[in-house]
């Protein structure tokens, strides 16, 4: 299907940079009703606007898995694809043109580009839903769409089915099961297609430039909340329509806190900083954390700290290949972290007992990292089939992040190590003959860090 350019000039959100491909949505939900029963209906809703105070609205993210089926970022509209023997029908649901609301609020979809656009077979109003939810029901076999989503939804598909269900002794047929449609899209995003790949590769390399620029201009004496507003300010420069979730600027001790947000501390000589921000670009996140010295070198605590952490994420990334399953990565890691704070007396005991026993939480008390796309912790199972950890296969995409976290009130620990976090996170790619890494090219090293601080 061709889509005129002036088409993709009507509406003004397809992306934010021109690169609307219908062919691929259209080959996702050909792929999603291929893995279904026929006579199955499948309900895709996106979200609503959301109030922040008064009559002013938070800025609008779409559902992503209503995204990643249709291409569609504008609000109150929904999706349902109807499989009756090898065809599929893709029917939306929109809000009409209005030409005096869209003074106010730009232009809408409407009914003709809902189909003209997005290559729709049908389209209503959105104020129709229910209305034809209930004729679609009535025809279908078999169920699908996100439990416990919406209560309204949930409500509205059961008390139909049910109202449906009183009629059988006039021999009418009703839906045979009801099941969450999550579990084959979720499992369909976790594998990225080049498309996702190139748009998660722009936005780790926006994220590149602006952790270098923050590591270039960070100086004792600036706000944490200084340093958040240069990297924000590079990510919609470079072209991002912002960050893809709340920065944490934590410095001195505030870094030990894992998602500290408030970032209003002044920075002072002989803190680190951990940074960890990330941006958003056509809807697809990147993340990335970064810690090094407010001030222009580590100290001996620091860097003993440091290399441990960093250690610890360079080998889990060589170890993140084809075949390996997600919780090898971890383990990986707690056993450099484990071994790394023994030696520095901060465990005591083997580092088997260590392990077993998990007294490293107390110092890395997280997991290892989690899947990224469209959701900076993205959708996707973490255990297979067999209920075991998931092998990694090429085109997932995940971070690699372990951390080492000492509050300043940390007993039984010596003083010069205390109010020390550190975290080193970087986005990697899986692919037929190992990983790349896309977040490569941020200094990491103690030696580069040093360098670019001097």
């Amino acid at each position: 299907m061709r889509v005129s350019s002036s088409a993709l000039n009507f509406h003004n959100a397809v992306t934010l940079h021109g690169k609307f491909d219908p062919e691929i949505f259209k080959n996702r939900r050909q792929r999603l009703v291929e893995q279904i029963p026929d006579k199955s209906l499948v309900i895709i809703p996106n979200k609503k606007l959301s109030i922040r105070s008064n009559d002013t609205e938070y800025k609008f993210k779409p559902d992503s898995d209503f995204y990643y089926l249709t291409g569609i970022d504008e609000p109150n509209s929904s999706c349902v694809l109807r499989k009756e023997g090898q065809n599929l029908t893709y029917i939306l649901f929109v809000e009409p043109r209005d030409e005096k609301q869209e003074i106010w609020t730009g232009k809408k979809i409407g009914l003709e580009g809902a189909k003209d656009i997005y290559g729709a077979n049908e389209s209503y109003k959105i104020t129709e839903f229910d209305e034809q939810l209930a004729k679609f029901i009535a025809d279908s076999g078999f169920i699908y769409f996100p439990f416990g989503n919406d209560r309204h939804l949930d409500l509205n598909i059961t008390s139909k089915v049910g109202e449906l269900k009183k009629k059988n002794r006039a021999f009418v047929k009703t839906p045979q099961g009801l099941f969450d449609m999550r579990d084959l899209v979720h499992k369909m995003r976790l594998i990225k297609e080049q498309s996702e790949i190139n748009c998660i590769q722009k936005a780790c390399n926006i994220s590149k430039f602006a952790h270098i620029l923050a590591m270039n201009q960070t100086r004792p004496g600036m706000h944490e909340y200084e340093l958040e507003a240069l990297i924000d300010g590079e990510f919609r420069r470079a072209g991002g329509v912002g960050p893809a979730y709340s920065s944490i600027i934590g410095s001195g001790n505030n870094a030990a806190t894992l998602h500290y947000i408030k970032n209003t501390r002044k920075m002072e000589d002989g803190d680190l900083v951990l940074v960890d921000a990330g941006v958003e670009f056509d809807y697809y996140a990147s993340d990335v954390t970064r810690t090094f010295p407010v001030g222009k070198k580590f100290t001996e605590e620091q860097k003993s700290i440091y290399k441990i952490v960093l250690e610890a994420q360079e080998k889990t990334i060589e170890k993140a290949v084809l075949g390996v399953r997600f919780i090898d990565l971890y383990n990986e890691a707690v056993l450099i972290i484990s071994k790394g704070l023994k030696d520095l007396g901060l465990l005591n005991g083997s580092v088997e007992e260590i392990i077993q026993k998990k007294e490293y939480e107390k110092f890395f008390m997280h997991k290892i990292g989690h899947w990224m796309g469209l959701d900076v912790h993205d959708m996707g199972p973490y255990i297979d089939d067999e209920e075991k950890s998931i092998k990694l296969a090429p085109g997932m995409i995940l971070t690699v992040e372990p951390g080492i976290y000492i509050p300043e009130d940390c007993e039984n620990v010596p003083s010069q190590f205390r109010g020390i976090g550190i975290r080193i996170e970087d986005d990697v790619l899986i692919t037929e003959t190992g990983n790349k890494v896309l977040t490569s090219g941020i200094p990491k090293s103690i030696e580069e860090i040093e360098d670019i601080r001097d």
